[in-house]
């Protein structure tokens, strides 16, 4: 019972991180003795200490001997952006780590455990193994496969519209909705959408929640359509924009681009000619993009469904109704409802006067 709850503190301390410290994981800590907490630490950002070490930082002068430490995830053992979180352990003399899981990394996987163990000290492993398994599930899948952990989120009418016959959009749902999705958009490394989406909504692709703004701003567009003027191409920061394209560009045009800051990025393309979704995945896992939230439009979201490249779907759904108008999905059709695609957990939740569904496959 005690682990359980020191466990679920150390879980509300690593969502301090979210939208920090990718692509590593999100993590806390709490050191205790005799039923008094010494200190509780994060990680905080990309690039500062883990939250081991952090928590060790704050006892300001309190001895850690025969202390225990509860972290989320394994402790590691490699020298990355800072030193083996297992060796600061081991120094302070602490007597017990209470770890969620066991980290996925080849690097770690394992050989913390092992390491803290083989120097005398006890460790518990899997306490609340699938809460610390959800917080980061982007992490994990990142570090398993080499690509990002794919969100699509919907914005959609009662009658499965995500814009009126005019090609209008803006807006579909209520206030609380979309301030949400500023938040989801602030926990992921990057927002994703076609060209025809920023030729018809003008997007900027920005969190209006806090001092972060979207860390990368992908857009694909197989023949560079895009209008330099587009708001998304107007930022103080567009080396934070990637657009995602091919040979059918006009180099000239790739080039100003480039000029004003911008990032383009050939990439091969799929049958049909454009940007090939499995390659364009690839590539953002190599730049380090761990998590991805695809905004639209029609035919981004069927294509990842049909190629079967997302983890979840987010969809929002108002209570109006358009008759007419771009359908959310383009999917074939099915012969029989065994064949439709499914997910392995939902949830629908009520978010002011809309509805919000989340499944996740």
């Amino acid at each position: 019972m005690k682990d359980s709850i020191y466990m679920r503190r150390v879980l509300q301390l690593a969502k301090k991180g979210t939208g920090q410290v990718s692509p590593n994981p999100r993590v806390g800590a709490l050191i205790e003795r005799d039923g008094v907490v010494l200190s509780e630490g994060y990680h905080s950002r990309f690039g500062s200490p883990h939250a081991e070490v952090d928590a060790l930082n704050r006892l300001n002068g309190k001895s850690a001997q025969g202390a225990t430490l509860y972290v989320n995830l394994e402790p590691c053992t490699h020298f990355g952006k800072t030193p083996p979180c297992a060796d600061s352990i081991i120094r302070t003399g602490l007597g017990h780590v209470v770890i969620g899981i066991q980290d996925p990394n080849p690097e770690v996987a394992g050989k913390g455990i092992n390491k803290l163990r083989e120097n005398g000290i006890h460790v518990t492993t899997g306490v609340l193994p699938e809460l610390c398994t959800e917080i980061n599930r982007a992490f994990i899948k990142y570090i398993q496969t080499g690509i990002p952990y794919v969100t699509l989120k919907v914005a959609q009418s009662l009658d499965g519209r995500i814009a009126a016959q005019s090609g209008k959009s803006k807006w579909i749902t209520g206030e609380q909705s979309r301030r949400m999705v500023h938040r989801m958009r602030k926990e992921h490394d990057a927002v994703l959408v076609g060209v025809d989406t920023v030729i018809q909504d003008d997007p900027q692709l920005t969190s209006r929640t806090g001092k972060k703004t979207v860390s990368k701003r992908i857009i694909l567009d197989s023949k560079l359509r895009i209008p330099e003027q587009a708001r998304v191409l107007q930022t103080t920061d567009n080396e934070q924009t990637i657009i995602m394209t091919t040979a059918q560009a006009d180099p000239q045009k790739a080039d100003r681009l480039r000029q004003n800051g911008v990032t383009v990025w050939p990439v091969s393309p799929d049958e049909s000619g454009r940007v090939d979704l499995k390659n364009a995945l690839k590539e953002l896992g190599k730049a380090q993009i761990a998590s991805l939230f695809v905004e639209g439009g029609s035919k981004i979201f069927s294509a990842f469904i049909q190629q079967k490249l997302f983890d979840e779907l987010i969809v929002f759904i108002a209570p109006i109704g358009f008759g007419s108008g771009l359908n959310a999905f383009d999917l074939p059709p099915i012969s029989k409802p065994a064949e439709a695609f499914t997910f392995s957990s939902t949830l629908w939740k009520k978010v002011g006067h809309d509805m919000m569904f989340q499944g996740r496959v």
